[in-house]
């Protein structure tokens, strides 16, 4: 399958899947009447949905990854060339950048806003970097156990990791850049944005380096996987 089909099935994906994480925060925060528990509910669930369907039917086409630490995991597996993995991170942060304005465009709100939400300290960093170890982990081991089950999988272990995680489990370079780009329920400021993609790396390269310990280095060539 050619490169460019997999890098517009990752533009797509990218994009829906930041439309779906900050339009769901922007609808749970206008019908939760002020209660942050069942505003995270929304958003958390939304996003579950959202991430099932988007690798179930792009999965196929480019591996469903719509997430820079999933290609850089990819890419320490020998399951991507270099070039292929700087076109699928590259791509991914555009369509994160495209899907934080298309929800802002949804739901009338300026177009360019700067995040203000504060998410910065060592709890955060721990927690983004748990969550993209745990993330990172289930697609890798689901791959080669379960590789059917993965949109499930994933699905499942974000929807739990916003709960379990200080940070509600960015767990996704691209996202952590979209988000950047938001003043609403699902932002963070850009100051605090480099914490977070360090932690992100450093979580996914640890999951590389166990997944192989725990089950090999070789993996199936298709593999779905994210993230929020």
């Amino acid at each position: 399958m050619g490169l460019g089909r997999k890098l517009l099935a990752e533009f797509l994906g990218t994009a829906l899947l930041l439309a779906c994480v900050v339009g769901s925060g922007i609808m749970g925060v206008n019908l939760a009447g002020g209660n942050d528990a069942i505003a995270l509910l929304a958003n958390a669930g939304a996003t579950a949905g959202i991430l099932y369907v988007l690798v179930t039917v792009l999965g196929p086409v480019s591996g469903a990854h719509f997430n820079p630490a999933v290609t850089l995991a990819m890419r320490l597996r020998g399951q991507l060339r270099t070039h292929e993995a700087l076109a699928y991170a590259g791509v991914q942060v555009v369509a994160a950048i495209a899907g934080v304005l298309l929800a802002h465009a949804m739901f009338d709100l300026a177009t360019l806003q700067p995040g203000t939400r504060v998410r910065s300290g060592h709890s955060q960093w721990l927690s983004e970097g748990v969550a993209t170890f745990g993330l990172v982990l289930t697609i890798l081991l689901g791959a080669r156990h379960r590789p059917a089950a993965i949109p499930a999988l994933v699905a499942s272990y974000i929807f739990a990791a916003y709960w379990f995680t200080a940070s509600t489990s960015f767990a996704n370079p691209a996202v952590t850049l979209g988000r950047a780009l938001t003043q609403t329920f699902s932002g963070i400021r850009p100051a605090d944005v480099p914490g977070f993609v360090l932690a992100q790396l450093a979580g996914a390269v640890a999951a590389t380096l166990v997944a192989g310990l725990l089950a090999g280095r070789r993996t199936p060539v298709v593999e779905p996987g994210l993230p929020r």
